[in-house]
């Protein structure tokens, strides 16, 4: 195919390019980074528009930018993707732990160092490249491509379902598909299927009006502390499913073909455990750890406090404690019904001694898709063309929102197509990228683009 020959042929150029937009601090969570933001987002328009795109623009939001372009060279018949990823970066701190400069990429053999490097810049300029492959080579690409790039995904992209909402027509596609997610190893491409959704609060109980001596009160006053672990105790049993009524009411349950299926994913249960440095596993005795930790719901304690915690004693009964907990939800669970359920279960089981406030601090949606749908079979033969080996289908434990707006905004399903690697420091110091990937990317985008023309 042409379009390879010419993403082989530019493969140097391809990532001088990356370098440019890598260098870019895009921190979207730092005000004072807000000039960098616009700068990428800018950057991000003219390399669209010089790889082809006739309309590349950068649309402006309450917050940062939204980067959008189009190509619809093959008219209406033709299949339309809309092409979804994130310009913007995580922060770089704890920067003494970086062993190169976080936003000047350096090559360490086959691996480009960097802020960015995976999540999400290198992964999204795939597509671009994949599309000035096939202009140079055929004059257009063999399907309608729009993008939406936007410049929040690391703080909680807070204008981007709002944007959808608004551009329905504009954004209007036949299938998403997101590059932001990583395969098993160098050689074995996963497709992930299955996202977790979230519901996140914080929960606060009140006990006297103010501070007391534990040693004038205690015993006759109840401790807010001792009745929030009293609470939080009594949300799961000893097995870790959750006591809530009503939680599990819409989990879909998980199929034997389906349990099959992720049985194929390689797993090592004591690597495992050394990875998480724990003595043993935890949870629903009746699924597997991967099953747990990516197709059963969860219930967890981010952060407990209360009371007197600096060094040395202080003999105090607190008028206040406090916990952080999220949930992780399975496709089917409504994250703001499970936010109702919490709240009203968390204030059924306080205790009449205190009282109970508990506050909404996010919300997010699962998303399940098709394995069996013509873009994920496109997909299927793309990576086997591109990488040699056939994808292995997953779930993850984690969410990307974007997938759940897709499906109810737009009634598209998305194709997670994902190149980067499990090592890849995402979110921590030294974020990389395995360059054989960002090439192999290239021409596994091309071929899906292809097979999805037919």
């Amino acid at each position: 195919m042409k379009a390879l020959d010419y993403a082989r042929a530019h493969g140097d150029r391809f990532l001088s390019e990356l370098n440019e937009f890598l260098s870019i601090p895009s921190i979207s969570t730092h005000e004072r980074h807000r000039p960098a933001v616009l700068e990428a987002a800018e950057w991000l328009r003219d390399r669209l528009l010089a790889a082809g795109f006739p309309r590349a623009e950068v649309m402006p939001t309450p917050g940062h930018p939204i980067v959008y372009a189009e190509w619809l060279p093959a008219g209406p018949v033709s299949p339309t993707v809309l092409v979804y990823g994130h310009y913007d970066v995580q922060p770089p701190d704890p920067l003494d732990l970086w062993r190169t400069p976080p936003f000047e990429p350096t090559r360490v053999g086959d691996d480009l160092f960097c802020r960015g490097a995976s999540d999400d810049k290198g992964q999204l300029y795939v597509h671009l490249k994949a599309v000035e492959a096939f202009r140079e080579t055929a004059g257009a690409p063999p399907v309608n491509v729009k993008c939406i790039f936007e410049g929040e995904e690391e703080s909680g992209s807070p204008n981007l379902d709002p944007f959808i909402q608004q551009h329905r027509e504009l954004l209007a596609a036949d299938v998403g598909l997101i590059s932001d997610t990583d395969i098993l190893d160098r050689d074995t491409p996963a497709i992930v299927y299955g996202l977790r959704g979230i519901a996140y609060l914080e929960v606060e109980v009140t006990g006297p009006a103010g501070d007391l001596h534990s040693g004038s009160y205690g015993g006759a006053v109840h401790n807010p502390i001792n009745a929030l672990c009293a609470m939080i105790a009594s949300l799961q049993d000893a097995d870790g499913r959750i006591t809530i009524p009503g939680f599990y009411d819409s989990v879909r349950q998980l199929e034997d073909e389906e349990r099959a299926e992720l049985a194929k994913v390689p797993f090592d249960r004591q690597d495992w455990l050394q990875e998480a440095g724990v003595k043993t596993d935890w949870g629903e005795p009746e699924y597997t750890i991967t099953e747990r930790t990516t197709a059963r719901p969860t219930l967890d304690v981010n952060g407990i406090w209360g009371g007197y915690m600096e060094p040395g004693t202080k003999t105090v009964l607190p008028s206040n404690a406090y916990a952080k907990i999220s949930t992780r939800l399975v496709p089917d669970q409504d994250p703001a019904e499970i936010s109702r359920l919490i709240q009203r279960h968390m204030k059924a089981i306080a205790p009449p001694t205190v009282s109970v406030e508990v506050r909404e601090l996010h919300l997010g949606d699962g998303a399940i898709v098709r394995r069996d749908s013509p873009a994920m079979q496109a997909a299927c033969r793309a990576y086997a063309a591109g990488f040699g080996a056939e994808p292995v289908f997953k779930r993850t434990g984690g969410s990307i929102p974007v997938v759940a707006t897709l499906q109810k905004e737009l009634g598209i399903e998305a194709i997670l197509m994902g190149f980067g690697l499990p090592d890849d420091n995402l979110h921590a110091p030294n974020e990389k990228l395995h360059l054989p990937n960002f090439h192999r990317g290239i021409e596994t985008a091309i071929h899906f683009f292809q097979f999805l023309a037919g």
